[in-house]
């Protein structure tokens, strides 16, 4: 029985992080998940280097897990990609403390898993031993912004492009992939025909929307669109297709790849992040006389981005995998510049059409990838959009040409800059940012930037290929 057809989950898109469990739903919840045949709910929770983290309870145990939480312990805040721990942020000095992990998104939040019978899946929050706000829980950063937003009167929706890869299963250096192929064929997804349709299908019942799966330019690289939702939904929503993607692989004899950059020979992956910005439902990036159909504030939401485009990229594409990605020509954001439908555009600005309507407009940031925290990534750019309208800093013309076929001097002209390129400036661009510094806030930030360090320490020294390798699965 594929059970997320008749029990699928509805996000709530809850921002309180005072607000008690909801116990009788969570009861409810847990026993009709029960009538389903499941007999466990996996609670997770990305760290800040995008590796899922999970606790797994029995189905009886949801509604205790929901009101008493599940004992974690405090230093997956500085957990690094490969597992490693740093201490040293305030608090995390020792081994020694303890945290507890909730369900997240409320009873309807929790959904029984069509691809892995048996199971359910909740997004998970982290709260104090009291049941406060821990400072380390990158949902509550991202549940911030969403209030600063609303408290401006603003509204902002948020959707994800996944890009990821599946190689077979087994050792081979560099991996194999699981299928050959034109890009953007249909010869691929029939080489991945039992694949591709499980998937669909899991996704469907497990509540994922999806607007298209298609081939991508990599070999059997894949991009998976998931409609857009208000932000917190939008992170869960990423979370779960994570899972949901990694199981149907598994179940074909795959492994799938999200890694901003599996081999020294791959496209790399994006996890691209289209965002809007709106004002009583009124979509603020179309309808007016600024570049490309935009409001003034829609423009400045885009300026706020630009303006902070290369701290922003050091949270949304933070992997030392990320900025070995950044290669001009590759669709891969090299360059700190917009232009309207300019896939080469750190932010593609994807304007309202007569056939998609004024609510489409968006803003596509290309400086993302599964090495980041969703709920992270989303907060950063929802701070910079913010900061943008407050005070409207200049905005630029767009670019429609890629910059990395100019020379140096032209681009010195127009003032593009390259992204940082190493973990070293990505670093110092977060330091040197004060209003990206400020979302992430003293906890989180002093957490964030000591896994970056770690991981930069372990690549430092290696070839490139044994650095990807080491990489190559951990998201």
């Amino acid at each position: 029985m594929r059970s997320g057809r008749t029990l699928t989950a509805m996000s709530t898109g809850d921002t309180s992080d005072t607000a008690g469990p909801d116990t009788a739903g969570f009861e409810a919840r847990a026993r009709a998940l029960a009538d389903l045949g499941v007999v466990g709910v996996t609670i997770g929770w990305p760290d800040n280097n995008g590796v899922l983290r999970s606790r797994t309870v029995p189905v009886e145990a949801l509604p205790d897990a929901a009101t008493r939480g599940i004992g974690v312990t405090t230093l997956f805040a500085v957990f690094d990609t490969r597992d490693g721990i740093v201490f040293g942020p305030p608090g995390l000095e020792t081994p020694a403390g303890d945290v507890r992990l909730v369900p997240a998104a409320g009873p309807e939040g929790v959904v029984p898993l069509a691809g892995r019978p048996g199971l359910a899946w909740s997004p998970g929050r982290v709260v104090t031993a009291d049941g406060g706000p821990w400072p380390y829980d990158q949902r509550g950063v991202l549940e911030r912004q969403v209030a600063a937003a609303g408290e401006a009167g603003l509204s902002v929706l948020a959707g994800y492009e996944i890009e990821f890869a599946l190689y077979r299963d087994d050792d081979h250096e560099p991996p194999v992939p699981a299928v050959t192929g034109p890009a953007y064929g249909p010869d691929v997804l029939i080489g991945l025909d039992g694949f591709v349709t499980r998937l669909l299908a899991d996704l469907r019942d497990n509540g994922v929307p999806v607007g298209q799966l298609h081939a991508e330019y990599g070999p059997a690289q894949l991009e998976l669109s998931i409609a857009a939702a208000d932000p917190l939904t939008a992170a869960d929503r990423q979370l779960l297709a994570r899972q949901t993607i990694h199981a149907a692989a598994l179940a074909h004899g795959y492994r799938a790849s999200f890694a901003p950059l599996p081999s020294t020979g791959s496209a790399g992956n994006g996890w691209h992040l289209h965002t809007s910005v709106a004002r009583d439902g009124v979509n603020l990036l179309s309808g007016g006389d600024g570049p490309a159909g935009s409001t003034a504030d829609g423009a400045a939401w885009l300026a706020g981005l630009l303006r902070d485009i290369d701290a922003v990229a050091a949270v949304t594409a933070p992997g030392v995998p990320s900025v070995l990605r950044r290669r001009p020509g590759h669709f891969a954001a090299a360059y700190g510049f917009w232009g309207i439908e300019n896939r080469e555009a750190a932010l593609r600005m994807v304007p309202a059409t007569g056939l998609l309507g004024a609510g489409h407009a968006n803003v596509e940031l290309k400086a993302s990838d599964a090495a980041a925290n969703p709920y992270l990534a989303l907060a950063v750019v929802i701070g910079a959009g913010l900061a943008g309208i407050a005070d409207r800093p200049e905005l630029p013309d767009p670019i429609q040409e890629d910059p990395g076929t100019w020379t140096a001097e032209q681009r010195a002209a127009r003032g593009v800059t390259a992204l940082p390129t190493t973990p070293a400036a990505q670093a110092e661009a977060l330091r040197a940012n004060p209003r990206i510094s400020a979302v992430l806030g003293e906890h989180v930030g002093a957490a964030f930037r000591a896994v970056r360090a770690s991981d930069a320490a372990f690549a430092d020294g290696r070839s490139v290929e044994d650095v990807l390798a080491a990489f190559r699965y951990r998201y």
